[in-house]
């Protein structure tokens, strides 16, 4: 659960070149002021109720204030932090203990007798418990266009990213340009040890107040890409790089990784397995281009190495270039219909146009370090889901897995196979003069991504004998007789439709059910 917030049009002043100084001492005595008035993730929802709550996520702050007009110290948090209004000296002190004390730590500053917030610090919860995460002022706080060295808190993708990564016990996680923090957090529920780095020396500092609010030990190192953890092997590497795709150049250190078009995605997938301990698990957030004439695929499948990977990329979304640009430029609160808004419009689009760009795919990669052949599977996915892709990713890598290590046809036709109960028949027919004629016959998972797939009456046989009961083989050789078919032909038409189907779910062998 993330508690968003909305500000006055006379935000503060933009700070985010002065680095915070939140010492070990001044954390500890917050994470105490915070828990003792309630405000985390749950606290605030009941005191804001569901309809102001989803009123403040929409930058409609008034509801908000009326839910805190009782003036107690949690009311005066969730008004300067979250609604961003100022809050009178003798309010902020009863709800944050010394003023001048954190003003030095430039959490807040002071303005006469009215305080303001200087950082965003906001409750953040998981289904496990609750953190609290410090990042800069956006834009609708600053009430211009934030700075150059701007460290985004906790976004949409961000949380895709969280979202879509694999939660399973390991030692050591990585979280590769960690930004505010928000991927460390998480990795700390599942990892002994987590290391985060980045190159913006203020995105440390705040990810390092973050993590000592929270009373957790983050080994944090700053440098460019893989720089800093060079020789270093992790089971786990999590990364939201700067991957929106443009003319080489740094408008805003979050986003913009100074190299040309989706070089910084090919840079990250292309590194990764120097990273990876052996079976260790790479995800990240990407972009990719869509050019003229070339399959989004085959360039995203050229940035992986011959051997040592399984890899799997999911589009999620495809933008096409003017929508993109609009997007970002109000991302960071610049007009597009300003002289500067129109000025960088022309010269991003201009660079897309010189580059056979049609189209910009964002999504998620997921990698896994193998002693084997690459194998890669690049899919869309751009239909709406509702449950997270975390637990699909692990599913993903151990039907893979699987899959190699029954390759040869005796040991996939030796195979016991169940159908999940989660998968479902679909069938979609029309009337006419003789009854009813089948238009469509399709499988459809209705957990994970909700993968769906035409089939035939063959297949739909062959998973109603899928039981568990009886092997592979000896299933295909009953339909085979049944229908008057050659057992040979019926194998070989079978076994890649199945590994299709054990790859996406539809059906599973018995260990893996």
């Amino acid at each position: 659960m993330i508690l968003s917030g909305c500000a006055d049009a006379a935000g503060p002043c933009d700070h985010s070149r002065v680095l915070p100084r939140l010492t070990d001492q001044f954390c500890d005595r917050l994470r105490d002021t915070l828990r003792t008035s309630g405000f985390d993730a749950d606290g605030v929802v009941a005191t804001l109720g569901d309809e102001a709550h989803a009123a403040l996520g929409r930058f409609e702050p008034e509801p908000a204030r009326r839910a805190t007009r009782g003036g107690s110290p949690l009311d005066t948090l969730i008004r300067l932090f979250l609604v961003g209004d100022p809050a009178p000296r003798t309010k902020a002190e009863q709800a944050l203990g010394d003023v001048d004390e954190a003003a030095a730590a430039g959490l807040v500053r002071v303005d006469g007798d009215d305080v303001r917030a200087a950082l965003d610090l906001r409750p953040y919860g998981d289904d496990q418990g609750n953190w609290w995460v410090l990042a800069d002022l956006g834009d609708d706080r600053l009430g211009k266009p934030v700075d150059t060295e701007h460290v985004l808190g906790i976004g949409h993708a961000s949380l895709s990213l969280a979202r879509a990564t694999m939660r399973r016990k390991v030692g050591s996680v990585l979280d590769l340009g960690t930004g505010c923090g928000i991927q460390a957090l998480h990795a700390s529920r599942h990892a002994d040890r987590v290391t985060a780095t980045d190159l913006s020396e203020r995105a440390l500092a705040l990810a390092e107040a973050t993590f000592r609010l929270n009373g957790l030990s983050v080994e944090t190192l700053r440098g460019p890409w893989f720089e800093p953890v060079a020789g270093r092997k992790f089971d786990q590497v999590v990364c939201n790089p700067p991957f929106v795709v443009g003319p080489p150049r740094v408008d805003f250190v979050y986003r913009d990784s100074g190299l040309g078009g989706d070089d910084a995605s090919a840079l990250v997938v292309r590194g990764m397995r120097d990273v990876l301990a052996d079976g260790g698990v790479g995800q990240l957030l990407a972009s990719w281009l869509h050019r003229r004439g070339e399959d989004w695929g085959d360039r995203v499948a050229s940035w992986l190495p011959d051997e040592g990977l399984d890899a799997w990329f999911v589009q999620r979304d495809v933008a096409e270039p003017a929508l993109y640009v609009g997007t970002w430029l109000r991302d960071t609160g610049v007009d597009p219909r300003s002289p500067e808004g129109s000025a960088k419009a022309a010269a991003w689009l201009d660079w897309f146009e010189a580059n056979d760009v049609v189209g910009i795919g964002f999504g998620f990669v997921t990698m896994r370090a193998t002693d084997s052949d690459t194998e890669v599977a690049c899919e869309d996915l751009r239909h709406a889901y509702d449950d997270p892709l975390g637990p699909e990713t692990g599913a993903w890598l151990d039907r893979v897995a699987w899959l190699r290590a029954h390759q040869d046809p005796k040991a996939l036709l030796s195979a016991r196979l169940v159908v999940p109960p989660t998968v479902v028949l679909e069938q979609v027919s029309e009337p006419g003069e003789n009854g009813w004629s089948e238009l469509v016959r399709r499988l459809h998972r209705t957990d994970g991504p909700g993968w769906q797939q035409e089939t035939d009456e063959l297949v739909t046989a062959l998973l109603a004998g899928c039981r568990g009961q009886l092997p592979l083989g000896e299933l295909l050789a009953l339909l085979a007789a049944g229908n008057g078919l050659s057992a040979d032909e019926v194998v070989n038409a079978a076994l890649p439709v199945v590994a299709e189907l054990i790859q996406h779910g539809m059906v599973l062998p018995v260990e893996l059910a």
